[in-house]
């Protein structure tokens, strides 16, 4: 049976990322902060909100994201 992996993007929820990959609490902290693991904004916005409020370009994150392994 073939191995799966998570394909992220940028319309991904960010709970939903961190919770599909182990190593996805990692990068989302690198780009938006310690501070998004405690606003309940996490459970409804997406990656790409993430980014504009963070003065960020989305598709870095998910290309990161995505060479997770």
């Amino acid at each position: 049976m073939a191995e799966t992996t998570t394909r992220f993007n940028k319309e991904m929820i960010i709970g939903d990322a961190i919770k599909a990959h182990p190593g996805a609490e990692a990068v989302i902290q690198k780009h938006f902060g310690g501070g998004c693991f405690t606003c309940p904004g996490m459970s409804m916005e997406t990656i790409s909100f993430g980014a504009m409020m963070h003065n960020m370009e989305p598709d870095v994150i998910v290309d990161e994201l995505n060479r997770l392994e």
